[in-house]
């Protein structure tokens, strides 16, 4: 009896030692109190707050969860062309979502409404900015070929409504997803109270060509944004109801801290399309993947072995030459040029036609090595930093409507650079730049391409370099330069007559060495158009930033934030 006592108060003092040591743990702090500092945390009377109630990003419209991983990037299959331009290399992509399916027609005509609605183009000062969006329709036509049907319907006809755009260039690419993410963070704002209810439909009256919805500007100056309106631009109580700016002065703006507005859409990365593609994630065991995945789906051919649809083509491509479809009654791959999206079946991420159909545009501008030895994280090249232009009043510069700046692009597109409600943006400069080891100069597009500033010794002291940095002297790529412009004709003694006119000059000389520039990108996956071969998610092509296609179309991507997955805690961490 007396052993029995013993052992239960030994057990008692055990557990109240164990109930003492987890009191300890939590510290002194009291729930909802800082661990920095003990101060109580989102406390009514102020101080501190914080969005305690975030639990995860939002899915983007249209998106679907890629996780990230590591991955060979690069060809590990045949290479009959032997051009070596995507050796193979070990990367690690970020989580980030992206399109369910290509862009399409229906999607872009949406954004064409918009722009034509809000920017008349029969407005001398807007003009530009509906045309320079039109995706271009000649992109159909062919020599010796008769293809009116699709020039004159195939952006337009419902029949068409769910096929990929075609015809759009990588800059209309880029704009578009500019577009997309203003008008997806904009619906937010509005469904979570800060924006008026339906005043960005209201085209005459809220929503004008001199009162747009940016988000940046909305991040930097809530009350400058759509034309600092603030009957449409609310703020929010902490009793969750939305009221006019006026009423109340403790009322919040929307933030970043809020958690509610996404990242911005964008043109994927080459590494994270090529990952997404690959969708290793079916041909995987433990932390490692099975042999040498040729196509997005399993297998080395491209038709179906499964018993119901056995024989059937897996993606829409060129089976060989004059055959686009099949022979009539039973096609290949049912179809002769695109096919409406989520026709075929999705690879094991969940997207639709990454391969076959169109061929896309990605964000990186094209060179013919993928440089893994400065980095191997997230590889992108192209980028060119800016940042937000201050004004001479000391505020951030939102574009209006007299301020529109215009690009004449090589082929003469004219094409809005900024619209208004944006806040311009201008290069990084040695603020940004100085004593940093990561980047020194705001556009990196050409950084370690092979020219003679990638050398080690590049600028050490040889008078042959001085002032060169940026100069064609020692440049890797000599593309031609096509010249495009305004000019006057000038008499005799040089004075000016008639008007200005458009002259487009081809650049003739034969001493140019290559097609690539910093203004070309690459574009991945096979098309309609494309043999098999191009099917293969590591082959990579480019083509002019400033020119479109009729088998070259895109979709969007966007970062995630936070986990790399939202799968519980590994084994042996368990989550609290």
């Amino acid at each position: 009896m007396k052993i029995k006592n013993l052992m239960n108060w030994k057990l008692l003092v055990a557990l109240s030692a164990v109930f003492v040591l987890a009191s300890c743990s939590k510290g002194s702090s009291s729930k909802g109190a800082s661990r920095a500092t003990g101060w109580k945390i989102n406390d009514k009377n102020g101080g501190f707050q914080y969005n305690s109630k975030y639990k995860k990003q939002e899915t983007p419209p249209g998106m679907v969860p890629v996780e990230g991983g590591t991955f060979t990037m690069g060809k590990v299959a045949d290479d009959p062309m032997h051009d070596w331009n995507n050796t193979p290399t070990q990367q690690h992509v970020q989580s980030f979502y992206m399109d369910e399916t290509e862009v399409t027609n229906l999607m872009y005509t949406e954004y064409l409404f918009w722009l034509k609605t809000i920017f008349p183009p029969t407005d001398e000062n807007y003009k530009n900015i509906y045309t320079g969006a039109i995706p271009d329709t000649l992109v159909w036509r062919n020599r010796l070929g008769y293809n009116e049907t699709m020039t004159n319907n195939y952006l337009r006809h419902p029949a068409y409504a769910e096929y990929p755009v075609v015809g759009v260039t990588w800059v209309q690419a880029t704009e578009f997803a500019k577009w997309r993410t203003d008008r997806v963070n904009e619906n937010i704002l509005e469904k979570n109270g800060y924006l008026k209810k339906d005043a960005k439909t209201n085209f005459d009256e809220d929503v004008t060509a001199s009162s747009t919805f940016s988000t940046e500007a909305y991040l930097i100056s809530p009350n400058q944004t759509l034309g600092g309106n603030q009957d449409v631009v609310l703020r929010k109580g902490q009793n969750g109801r939305s009221k006019q700016a006026a009423d109340d002065d403790k009322n919040v703006y929307a933030t970043r801290s809020t958690g509610i507005i996404l990242p911005e859409y964008r043109l994927p990365t080459e590494a994270e399309w090529e990952y997404a593609a690959l969708a290793l994630v079916g041909n995987r065991e433990y932390n490692l993947y099975k042999g040498q995945k040729k196509y997005p789906w399993s297998g080395q051919y491209t038709r179906s072995g499964k018993r119901k649809y056995r024989g059937d083509q897996l993606a829409n491509f060129k089976q060989g030459k004059g055959d686009y479809g099949g022979v009539a009654g039973w096609s290949d791959d049912a179809a002769d040029i695109t096919q409406k999206v989520k026709f075929y079946p999705p690879n094991d991420f969940g997207l639709y036609d990454m391969a076959g159909n169109v061929a896309e545009w990605v964000a990186d501008v094209y060179r013919p090595m993928v440089d893994d030895e400065v980095n191997d994280f997230n590889y992108f090249r192209g980028n060119v930093y800016m940042k937000n232009k201050i004004g001479d009043d000391g505020t951030t510069e939102i574009v209006t409507t007299e301020d529109i700046k215009y690009d004449t692009l090589s082929n003469g597109r004219i094409m809005a650079r900024n619209l208004p409600g944006q806040v311009a943006q201008v290069p990084v400069d040695e603020n940004e730049t100085y004593l940093r080891t990561q980047f020194s100069k705001s556009d990196n597009r050409n950084y370690r391409d092979g020219d003679r500033s990638s050398t080690r010794y590049f600028r050490f002291g040889e008078d042959e370099e001085s002032g060169n940095e940026g100069g064609e002297q020692y440049s890797m790529y000599d593309a031609p330069k096509h010249k495009i412009g305004m000019e006057q004709e000038l008499d005799s003694l040089g004075n000016p007559i008639g008007d200005e006119q458009l002259i487009k000059q081809y650049d003739k000389s034969n001493k140019r060495t290559s097609l690539i520039d910093d203004n070309v990108r690459v574009y991945k996956g096979g098309s309609w158009r494309d043999r098999a071969y191009w099917l293969d998610p590591a082959q990579r092509r480019y083509f002019p930033q400033d020119m479109a296609t009729d088998y070259i179309g895109f979709r969007c991507a966007m970062s995630k934030v936070g986990p790399k997955s939202s799968r519980k805690s590994p084994r042996g961490n368990p989550k609290k």
